[in-house]
């Protein structure tokens, strides 16, 4: 075979060593994802036995054998360029250079968090399978009043003290009062699916809100971006995400149910295996990506994806169909949200970390009260349980995380500034569940209104009877 000058022996080399590394980072790929379904069943098997909620045991599964404890699963920006032991196991088995054990930890890392993607992809896909597109309107006026409400309390309240408290500069005030309007809509609505109160008034409202806390918080990160790079804020840009927002969450509900029916009869037309769920889930990628395409978050494309095929006869079997892809997909996404938290920064000992904590308490009880606050501002529903729908919006989870992340690359964030932001992260976090838990627990004590309503109702038919 010719060889035309260095450039066919360049190629040849970069062939091999990719040869040489593609089976490694399957095999890294491999141990992590080992690694995380032993955390996240062991963690979830262990909170369940107390009364706790399962998905509180992925995240804590991560934290064990991510970047706080075990190092088993790490990502280059929070462990150094080859700081995963599995890493070390793989270099175990080959002579490979610290160059080309690099490259495959990064390749390693890339694809667990693309998985990890993929898993808050296909739960809120489920969670608006579950939804009830009917109720989410009915419920949209007070979901409404919760989100907003849940964005400009803790805003203003955390913008404000940071300034006028601890003397921290407007523009990283603003990022870290930003990074207080999140809501975690993926933890939230799992636990409220263990909870089986997903369809209920407060489940509907709690993931009505988050959904709109998604798209005002992409709004907001995108103003105080903006803001941190140049100083000033781009209404145009602002203005653009929040018409593209809205554009796309009522256009591709409407235009998603006038066209089911087709989709409900080409399914049916079709004679291979799988018909209806790899159709379903083309669909769900589809409104994904168009999402992301727009600068919103992918899952919000999946979310409306699976209220339009809730609306179709087709829905119950599709509920069952997804359920194995949501078991193993999933977890990846809560024990690598786990994994990339460092709770080293909560330790009081390290000098450094004083001032963080000092500020993350006050982040803290700001990130609380701003979105407990938000359930008593339902209005019109009797007898719902309005501090639920508060404690349902507390965790930030892993839009916190993009927050703080965002800030720490733009160099607006202080690092006591920042690790404040990811104590905050983690405390509404892991919080939440139990908490959404105990509220729930306490308003079973009465029956619910429904309920009631329906004994009164039979007793009243049965007295003409008796007399």
């Amino acid at each position: 075979m010719p060889l035309y000058g260095d450039v066919s022996w360049l190629t040849i080399l970069a062939e091999a060593s990719e040869a040489e590394i593609e089976p490694l980072v399957l095999a890294g790929v491999l141990l992590s994802l080992i690694t995380v379904y032993l955390a996240a069943k062991i963690g979830g098997e262990l909170c369940a036995r107390v009364n706790l909620p399962p998905v509180l045991g992925e995240l804590l599964g991560g934290v064990v054998v991510g970047v706080s404890a075990l190092h088993l699963i790490v990502f280059p920006e929070g462990a150094g360029e080859t700081g995963s032991v599995l890493m070390q196991l793989v270099s175990t088995t080959t002579d490979m250079d610290g160059a080309g054990l690099l490259s495959v930890f990064r390749g390693e890392s890339e694809v667990v968090s693309i998985l990890a993607e993929l898993g808050v992809i296909i739960l809120l896909f489920e969670i608006g399978l579950e939804s009830d597109l009917k109720e989410l309107i009915r419920v949209g006026p007070q979901a409404a009043v919760v989100a907003i409400i849940g964005v400009v309390v803790p805003f203003a309240l955390g913008t404000t003290g940071l300034i006028v408290l601890f003397n921290i500069a407007t523009i990283p005030a603003v990022f870290a009062g930003a990074a207080l309007t999140a809501t975690s809509i993926g933890i939230t609505a799992k636990v409220l699916a263990e909870l089986q109160r997903l369809s209920s008034r407060e489940g509907q409202i709690i993931i009505g809100a988050a959904v709109l806390d998604d798209v005002l918080g992409i709004i907001v990160l995108a103003v105080v971006a903006s803001l941190a790079k140049t100083g000033e804020i781009e209404i145009q840009n602002v203005v653009i995400l929040i018409v593209s927002a809205a554009a796309f969450l009522i256009g591709a509900i409407f235009i998603g149910r006038l066209l089911s029916p087709v989709f409900v009869g080409l399914v049916n037309q079709m004679k291979t295996r799988g018909e209806l769920i790899i159709s379903s889930l083309v669909f769900a990628f589809v409104l994904s990506y168009i999402a992301a395409t727009i600068q919103l978050e992918a899952i919000l494309g999946a979310f409306a994806a699976g209220l339009i095929l809730a609306e179709t006869p087709k829905h119950k079997e599709l509920e069952e169909q997804i359920i194995p892809i949501s078991d193993m997909l999933v977890p990846i996404f809560f024990v690598t949200v786990g994994a990339r938290t460092d709770v080293s920064v909560l330790n009081p000992l390290d000098p450094a970390n004083r001032e963080g904590l000092i500020i993350a308490s006050f982040l803290v009880v700001v990130a609380i009260i701003g979105k407990v606050v938000t359930g008593f501002a339902v209005f019109g529903q009797e007898g719902i349980n309005k501090l639920a729908i508060g404690v349902g919006m507390i965790p930030r989870g892993e839009v916190g995380l993009v927050f703080a992340g965002v800030g720490s690359a733009s160099g607006a964030l202080s690092e006591s500034l920042e690790a404040a932001i990811i104590v905050m992260v983690i405390l509404t976090t892991f919080v939440a569940p139990p908490l959404l838990r105990i509220v729930f627990k306490d308003s079973d004590a009465a029956p619910p209104t429904e309920e009631v309503e329906l004994a009164s109702a039979q007793s009243s038919e049965e007295q003409p009877s008796v007399s």
